[in-house]
């Protein structure tokens, strides 16, 4: 049996720098916020019109947010949405290692 050899490429870990678009980090760090956020909404089973009033939008936004189009808020906005939903953020500021990402989102 002959067996093809497939080529890959190893990710970066970060999805938009490996498409070579700009701003990939700041598109990571919503993306990972928005994610975050969405899986909250989730994990409550709010109507749309509910989550609209919880954190302060139109429900065409809601709709936006919950299809993952987070490329339309903010990284401000996403993190005051965290913060509607009772969840403190905390940001640590320190030297970049060479080879390691600028912007770094956790959850704990």
């Amino acid at each position: 049996m002959n067996k093809a050899k497939i080529e890959f490429e190893e990710s970066s870990g970060n999805v938009f720098a490996d498409l070579g678009l700009e701003n990939a980090e700041e598109l990571q760090t919503r993306g990972i916020l928005g994610f975050h956020v969405v899986q909250l909404l989730k994990d409550q089973d709010l109507k749309q019109r509910e989550i609209a009033d919880l954190l302060g939008i139109k429900q065409a936004e809601v709709s936006h947010l919950m299809n993952g189009h987070f490329s339309r808020f903010s990284t401000d906005k996403l993190l005051d949405f965290l913060k509607r939903l009772e969840h403190k953020v905390k940001i640590e500021i320190s030297p970049h290692q060479q080879g390691e990402p600028y912007h770094q989102v956790a959850f704990g």
